[in-house]
């Protein structure tokens, strides 16, 4: 039997012995669940604002260590939908998408969503993911893969999209070049749709319909020439009004560079300026710092405005090799006599002054190949703090992502779960991902799925598919050159559709008005807030705090009459049932906390100046689950009041916690053993017989026979 310290420090060391017969099954299965994992983990990429193969990063080291560390034997970890976009959300805001700086951070959000992960799994505190909500989560997953769906209309129609801190907006600036749509590109996204749908429905065929479609579609796009991309300078455009525009664009855009590095420099000044506690230098190089940053901001703005005109140019391009420069013509105006290559060319970027041009469909492109080398994580103190609660966010949105499929997995497996381990899990997944160029990851849906209906047994099939995405990086990435970027689009597109739950929200809103409200907001602000996801998430968590703070401040309150049947019920529902005049009695449905005693001592109150001669006050105290210093200390001056005003108040049904608070403040001695009873039939007979000849006639006093 394995030590049970070294089962935790190792719990992969519980799949052995592992048998042949076992090993064989995991090995299909991880070769199966790879086979549909390798598009899609590009797809995802595409996603984060990274280049497609880090996807096939995340795919690697992290699957590896969430498999190993993790609680659930059929869990995928990986890369997925949700996560890419809040990635790309987190940082784009820091760096430019696709630049080393968007990579570098990507790498330290990683590192730092696995800290949280772990460091919450090793102190045991898996249970904190409870404060984020269903109706939370239910709003957001919404929101998301609606952004998700919009976020790939430009890779399907082959058209310009911005990227601002308003996505809604840069949705509505990218409609405009509506009319510049690349039909080639509209063909392959409706292609690569018809295939994956196609093939889902031949039950043979439905589990590899992505892999097909992707081999086809790279098939074709190498076939049919999809690709064409040239570049070229400032100086080949012809046309003087659009070279003088792309001329100012790039002479800003110099400037950006050129103003961002003089303020870098002026920061490492300022910190060292810090170091010495020189408190006017500091003040000197802040004021300078903000000076160049509102140019930077000016120049940005600018170009923006810039840019929306570039990229509603079409150009023809002089006939010459792809590889080779030409000049450029503003499409219409090419003069008499000159051949042009019979494309339409559009600017898709310019740095440094080299104009990027695309005439054709966008493919994935050159994949490196080889294993992700071991890469440290920006260390800054300065972006650590950008990304804390972005990567306070995501990791717990990535476990709670995790933590429902491994549930889901544990139900039809009768595997025993341990949330805190998996938590551990998939922090060491993410941290170890932060060192190997991966961003962050999480457990999978689609692959956990695969891997149990592959008939995974055991963590050894995530391990082999693990592996066999290093095969893939290292043999494989010159074949996926050719990958239309629209059929990625068409991958993601069909993978969210899943997340979009109309009915879902319904139900929550037909359970519960307050839920129902939350989940809409949530979905709302997600929304609109976008790239900002984490605003959502954190506003719908407030709210369904303050929702649930403000339901229980007024919890449900009835003064009780005698039913035919012996039991006490509330005179609102039932009018007419017999009350007495000696005895008030209420049931309190809720706890006895600072939020709600108030409700309680006020409720009390009314009923006492409704009946000011009765005697008794008989509080049934079965729906009581907490009573804090609050509480207790209203309670105990409501029995001291009511005791000089010649009242008693009695209690029934009070839980063991309750009653082990009121023994500790003494507040059980108060009351006294005589007037705590444990039910409340119980307590109205010690009451009736206490009131004598009073009570002779009263109805309410006299419990008939139950049924």
């Amino acid at each position: 039997m394995t030590n049970p310290l070294l089962l935790r420090i190792f719990p992969f060391l519980a799949w052995f012995p592992v048998n042949a017969i076992l090993l064989r099954g995991d090995l299909i299965a991880g070769i199966t669940g790879a086979l549909v994992l390798v598009p899609k983990a590009m797809a995802y990429a595409q996603l984060s604002g990274l280049p497609v193969y880090f996807g096939l990063y995340v795919a690697f080291i992290p699957a590896i260590l969430g498999a190993l560390w993790g609680s659930s034997r059929q869990l995928s970890t990986g890369p997925v939908a949700i996560v890419s976009l809040m990635t790309a959300a987190a940082i784009t805001p820091l760096a430019m998408p696709f630049s080393e700086e968007f990579i570098g951070l990507a790498l330290l959000l990683s590192l730092m969503v696995g800290v949280i992960q772990f460091t919450l799994g090793a102190v045991k505190l898996g249970t904190i993911v409870n404060f984020v909500s269903h109706p939370v989560i239910l709003g957001f997953m919404n929101a998301a893969a609606v952004i998700i769906f919009l976020s790939q209309l430009d890779m399907l129609l082959g058209i310009p999209k911005g990227r601002s801190d308003s996505f809604l907006y840069d949705i509505w600036e990218m409609f405009g070049y509506l009319p510049q749509a690349h039909l080639p590109t509209l063909a392959m996204s409706v292609f690569a749709l018809a295939l994956m749908l196609g093939l889902k429905k031949i039950p043979a065929l439905s589990k590899l319909s992505v892999l097909i479609a992707v081999v086809v579609t790279i098939i074709v796009s190498a076939a049919l020439d999809f690709e064409h991309k040239t570049k070229g300078a400032v100086e080949h455009i012809a046309d003087p009004t659009a070279r003088e525009l792309v001329a100012t664009y790039a002479a800003a855009d110099k400037q950006i560079l050129d103003k961002s590095a003089e303020a870098t420099l002026l920061s490492t000044q300022q910190r060292q300026a810090k170091k010495a506690h020189d408190a006017r230098a500091v003040a000197d190089l802040d004021y300078k710092i903000e000076l160049i940053k509102l140019d930077i901001a000016g120049l940005t703005k600018e170009n923006k405005v810039r840019m929306h005109d570039i990229r509603m140019l079409q150009l023809e391009r002089a006939k010459a090799d792809e590889k080779a420069t030409a000049t450029l013509y503003v499409a219409g105006q090419v003069p008499a006599g000159v051949e042009t290559d019979g494309r339409h060319w559009h600017i898709k970027k310019i740095e440094k002054g080299e104009i990027k041009l695309v005439g054709g469909g966008d493919v994935v492109g050159t994949i490196p190949s080889g294993l992700p080398s071991f890469r440290l994580p920006p260390l800054s103190l300065d972006a650590i703090l950008s990304l804390l609660s972005a990567a306070v966010i995501i990791a717990l949105v990535a476990f709670m992502e995790s933590i429902s499929m491994a549930k889901a997995l544990a139900a039809q497996t009768k595997q025993r779960l341990d949330p805190n381990q998996e938590l551990i899990g998939q922090g060491l997944a993410n941290i170890g991902g932060g060192f190997f160029q991966a961003y962050p990851a999480c457990g999978s849906f689609t692959g956990s799925a695969i891997n149990l209906q592959a008939g995974a047994k055991t963590g050894f099939a995530m391990v082999f598919n693990g592996l066999f995405v290093a095969v893939t990086l290292l043999f494989l990435t010159d074949y996926l050159y050719h990958l239309p970027k629209a059929t990625l689009g068409i991958i993601i597109l069909l993978a969210v559709t899943s997340l979009i739950t109309p009915k879902a929200l319904k139900h929550t809103w037909q359970a519960s008005k307050f839920d129902g409200i939350v989940a809409l907001t949530t979905f709302v602000i997600t929304l609109v807030a976008a790239p900002h996801l984490d605003k959502g998430i954190l506003i719908g968590a407030a709210l369904a705090i303050v929702l649930f703070l403000y339901r229980t401040m007024k919890p449900r309150v009835a003064q009780l009459g005698r039913f035919p049947d012996g039991t006490l019920r509330d005179i609102k529902v039932n009018p007419d049932l017999p009350t007495s005049p000696h005895i008030i009695a209420m049931r309190f449905d809720g706890s006895l906390y600072f939020a709600n005693v108030s409700h309680f001592e006020d409720t009390v109150l009314e009923l006492i100046a409704a009946k000011p001669n009765a005697k008794y006050l008989l509080v049934v105290g079965d729906a009581i689950n907490q009573l804090d210093a609050s509480g207790e200390e209203v309670v105990h001056h409501l029995v001291e009041r009511l005791r000089e005003n010649g009242m008693e108040i009695i209690f029934s049904g009070l839980k063991k916690q309750i009653l082990d608070v009121m023994r500790a403040t003494g507040l059980f001695d108060l009351i006294s053993q005589d007037n705590i009873f444990a039910t409340e039939d119980q307590a109205i007979a010690a009451i009736h017989a206490r009131l004598g000849e009073d009570a002779a006639d009263d109805l309410f006093c006299m419990v008939p026979a139950r049924a």
